[in-house]
């Protein structure tokens, strides 16, 4: 997994690239560090160029929710596509987390 991040007013958009999986665990540590530390309410996942998301990977998205919320700020996951959207919907992740076509 790979990612870049847009700061716009008060929404941070994050292109998750690649893969999600248990291996990405640092990485995606890193980049809730990240997330907490700009001045964004509002954090966006853009998960429109992620290809594969499997179950750690899952795990590791509602961590970075409860971590937003921690630090009072609104994760967002948007643009899912492919067998990323269908593992979220089977998940029902949008019961937690806010997602957006």
């Amino acid at each position: 997994m790979d990612y870049g991040i847009e700061q716009r007013d008060q929404e941070a958009a994050v292109r998750l690239r690649g893969r999600l999986t248990f291996n990405d665990h640092a990485k995606l540590r890193a980049l809730i560090g990240e997330m907490k530390q700009n001045k964004a309410k509002r954090q966006v996942l853009d998960l429109s160029s992620l290809e594969f998301v499997d179950s750690a990977g899952i795990g590791m998205l509602l961590i970075a929710r409860e971590e937003m919320v921690a630090a009072t700020k609104e994760l967002v996951l948007r643009g899912a596509v492919g067998q990323v959207k269908r593992v979220l919907t089977v998940a029902q992740i949008g019961k937690i987390v806010t997602i957006e076509d």
